[in-house]
């Protein structure tokens, strides 16, 4: 029987941080796609906000801002960056 996929990220994120970096795409994804649910769709944020939210999850925030543009879960442009996509509770 396949992990859901809340079981999937919580074998990465443990106590709110996330412990492991996905090498798998398809987790690297999931894991992305709970992070940027700490971002609010339609705000716009400044760069050290966007630090200071990825900080709490784990130490190297640079590389998982690239990776969350990189995936298309954030954008940016002139260091301003917004939530581009990801799952949306209703």
């Amino acid at each position: 029987m396949a992990d859901s996929d809340d079981e999937v990220v919580d074998r990465f994120i443990k106590d709110g941080r996330l412990v492991i970096v996905p090498t798998k795409r398809t987790k690297l994804r999931l894991v992305l796609d709970r992070i940027a649910q700490d971002f609010e769709p339609g705000r716009k944020y400044a760069e050290p906000d966007v630090n200071e939210v990825l900080q709490g999850y784990h130490d190297d925030y640079a590389a998982l801002r690239r990776y969350l543009v990189d995936e298309g879960f954030l954008d940016r442009e002139g260091g301003v960056y917004w939530r581009a996509g990801g799952t949306v509770e209703v």
